[in-house]
């Protein structure tokens, strides 16, 4: 009785293992079908999407990209300075024919900044056929006179430097790069002298502080009344605590790294009260709050009474 017993009970757990081996089969064969119908859907997706991109390259190409109609036939340029336009096209290296739409504005705006002498640039595109390019242009208002070893040492040479008001470091331009004629030598920039020439980098802002007194200085003087009974020749910057500053008549004044507007007008009663007397001034001390140290002599040919004529502001030019 007892093996009878457990003979039954084995036939009834087999059909149980039959039925539960059945059902993981369909499961198995389920899950197989649902695994290779994602994978048809991510693959046809995947598909669809590169033909999509394609073709939509294919239409750019063919519409936008490789259209003539878009092709750059004006460059609209305008700068604010007195840089040729013939020679922002040749920095941009923007040429008619290009398309207007495959131009990388950001690479054009990149390359002009580049250059010392600019300060901004923007650009944008004018549908069909026109770039227009604005060029903000930096102002010298002072040089550096530095003389340097010939190649093969055969003597010196003067490289100069010019600085904008706010101290970028910039190299002069080639008369073929201007479309305005350079000044007369008598309109000659002040020069700086006492600067670490190791700084004197082109597109680096000087950051010393006498040479940004310096240049806070010729600002200053360009609107005194002072610009039109002189000139300043030149402005050394070694002193920490004063600039000494030399004019065209060889005075030599010496001012406070501050207060400007106050020292101007100080050394303007000194100049019209010598010129009064027939007299130049040799020397004047103006960072002395009081009583500020004077020397003067008699002048050999009386100053003028007449004001020299300022020069005339920098006209906006619209180049094309």
């Amino acid at each position: 009785m007892w093996f009878k017993r457990k003979a039954r009970n084995r036939r009834l757990s087999r059909g149980q293992v039959l039925d539960v081996k059945v059902r993981s089969s369909v499961a198995a064969k389920a899950r197989a079908r649902m695994l290779a119908t994602a994978l048809a859907v991510i693959v046809g997706t995947f598909v669809s999407l590169f033909l999509f991109w394609r073709a939509g390259e294919w239409v750019l190409d063919r519409l936008v990209y490789q259209n003539s109609s878009f092709a750059i036939r004006k460059i609209d340029i305008y700068t604010d300075g007195v840089i040729s336009p013939e020679q922002l096209r040749r920095w941009s290296s923007v040429r008619t024919g290009d398309n207007l739409f495959a131009l990388d504005l950001a690479r054009v705006q990149r390359d002009l900044e580049l250059v010392p002498r600019i300060s901004s640039v923007s650009i944008e595109r004018i549908l069909p056929d026109t770039l227009r390019i604005r060029v903000a242009e930096r102002e010298p208002v002072a040089q550096v006179n530095v003389p340097r070893q010939r190649p093969g040492g055969a003597g010196l040479e003067l490289v100069v430097y010019e600085l904008d008001i706010d101290g970028y470091v910039m190299i002069p331009l080639d008369p073929r790069q201007r479309a305005v004629p350079l000044l007369a030598p008598s309109d000659r920039l002040p020069a700086i002298s006492g600067i670490n020439t190791a700084e004197l980098q082109p597109g680096r802002r000087l950051e010393s502080a006498p040479v940004q007194s310096a240049l806070q200085l010729i600002r200053a003087f360009e609107n005194s009344p002072m610009a039109g009974l002189t000139e300043l020749r030149r402005i050394d910057v070694s002193s920490v605590s004063v600039l000494t500053v030399t004019t065209d008549e060889g005075s030599q004044i010496t001012f406070g790294l501050k207060d400007f507007d106050r020292q101007l007008r100080r050394w303007q009663k000194v100049y019209e009260e010598c010129a009064r007397y027939r007299k130049t001034i040799v020397s004047l001390d103006l960072a002395v709050s009081d009583n500020a140290p004077l020397r003067i002599q008699e002048a050999v040919v009386a100053p003028p009474p007449v004001q020299r004529t300022p020069d005339p502001p920098r006209p906006r030019r619209r180049n094309v």
